[in-house]
């Protein structure tokens, strides 16, 4: 009767033990942490900040103004170079009207020079006169010459302005600061009323809706996955676990030696794959640095199934 009992003790912890095994949940196939692309905005240009409404937290819609850098001295440096410009048009438009001066004046000239020469020809006209009749006629096609190249060089001086000029209102545009993506602002590195040269950082900023899960696979997973197939992502919520969809993103063409932070030393010699996971993140619950794994499953191309939900 005694070993019955104890027959009966046994199968039923066997039977326990047995339900224990049957529910626990699989092992994930990889780790890592959430991560997102972030975007240092800078400075364009040199002067002091008017206006600055980037703070952290803050979501920011792709083209909007953050920032304006004060242009007062561009606006000036712009006039000077606009009356220059001016200038230096008036001064090509008085060279030509001196050029049709001179064209007359040439005509004129070439008519007394020829008479002349018909007249020393028919020996009526003495030869210092004929050589001061082509002298003159000579002289008025060098200094039309002289003029032209004049207003070739006033061209060439009305065209750098205009590049100077322009150059000038790029950076004029450039003081006003536009936000290049979507995106939640993670730091800010510069407040109103400061000064700030061109290329120093402004704010960083990534998009959060979607975040990126960087795990490691070793070689022989890799067979398991594919771009755009889509896995498990197991999160830790408080007590219990969540569990989102992903797809996978990227996979390295190389291998690396396991990251340091996340795994043991034994592990950290062997060679493993980086694969990036993306994560819809409406609700805003990822973070950046938030550990979680991911259960691959079956291989198969976009939209095969996903591994078993833990």
């Amino acid at each position: 009767m005694r070993r019955v009992t104890v027959i009966r003790h046994l199968a039923a912890l066997g039977a326990i033990l047995g339900s224990g095994a049957c529910g626990r949940e699989p092992e994930p196939d990889a780790y890592g942490n959430f991560e997102a692309t972030e975007v240092v905005v800078s400075a364009q240009t040199s002067g002091q900040l008017l206006a600055f409404t980037p703070l952290e937290g803050m979501r920011l819609e792709s083209g909007a103004v953050t920032a304006l850098v004060d242009t007062a001295s561009l606006a000036l440096e712009a006039r000077q170079l606009a009356a220059q410009r001016a200038a230096t048009g008036a001064r090509g438009d008085e060279v030509s009207r001196q050029l049709q001066v001179l064209a007359v004046q040439r005509d004129v000239a070439r008519r007394t020079y020829d008479r002349t020469r018909r007249l020393h020809a028919q020996q009526a006209a003495t030869a210092s006169q004929l050589d001061q009749a082509e002298r003159d006629y000579r002289s008025l096609g060098a200094q039309i010459e002289a003029l032209r190249a004049q207003r070739r060089t006033a061209g060439l001086d009305g065209r750098t302005a205009d590049a100077r000029v322009a150059q000038v209102r790029d950076r004029i545009d450039r003081s006003r600061v536009v936000n290049p993506q979507r995106g939640t602002v993670l730091a800010t590195y510069a407040r109103a009323g400061e000064v700030v040269q061109a290329g120093q950082p402004l704010y960083r900023i990534a998009d959060l809706d979607t975040m990126v899960l960087r795990v490691y696979l070793t070689g022989a997973q890799l067979a398991s996955v594919r771009l755009g197939q889509r896995v498990q992502v197991h999160t830790d919520r408080g007590t219990a676990l969540a569990t989102t969809p992903g797809t996978i993103s990227w996979i390295a063409a190389t291998a690396e030696f396991t990251p340091t932070p996340i795994q043991t030393r034994d592990e950290r010699a062997d060679l493993v794959y980086a694969v990036k996971v993306l994560v819809a993140n409406a609700d805003g619950s990822l973070r950046i640095g938030m550990p979680a794994d991911i259960t691959v499953g079956a291989a198969g191309g976009p939209g095969a199934s996903a591994g078993a939900a833990r």
